[in-house]
């Protein structure tokens, strides 16, 4: 981990599906990140680790080799022992602050997750770590966007 870098990171899912996969397109940039660039502390959440989980075992995701259930556990588990890394819980006035951050007219399906983490990484006073550019939307969230 980087000595600058912020206290605490929230990886999306896209981030831990690239660390863990090394045929991910992405598992060179998010390794780099981690060595580099990763907070002191890094953290799931609920819906990290049940994205993890979920999206490990997707045949298409994971390139036609998916995990099983045991080794998507075996995953989350070998990564969540890590001195680094911790989970997370949900801090209290996620749903208002979810709410306020879906009260526009422009938020349609894909936000909802995307909300939803942004509250609690602001909640959480934690930054954002995604390959996902839609989290720029979000005022006053602290974004890593690799």
């Amino acid at each position: 981990m980087a000595s600058s870098a912020p206290l605490c990171d929230l990886p999306d899912v896209n981030v831990w599906l690239a660390l863990l996969n090394s045929q991910h397109p992405h598992h060179p940039v998010a390794k780099a990140y981690w060595n580099n660039a990763a907070g002191q502390r890094i953290a799931f959440c609920r819906i990290t680790m049940l994205g993890l989980l979920r999206l490990s075992t997707h045949k298409t995701v994971m390139g036609g080799t998916p995990y099983t259930t045991l080794q998507a556990w075996q995953a989350y588990q070998a990564v969540i022992v890590l001195p680094e890394v911790s989970f997370t819980p949900e801090p209290q006035g996620i749903e208002v602050a979810m709410q306020k951050l879906t009260n526009s007219p422009k938020t349609g399906a894909p936000d909802w997750t995307d909300a939803y983490l942004a509250a609690f990484a602001n909640l959480a006073g934690l930054r954002m770590v995604s390959f996902d550019k839609g989290f720029k939307q979000y005022s006053g969230l602290t974004l890593l966007a690799l």
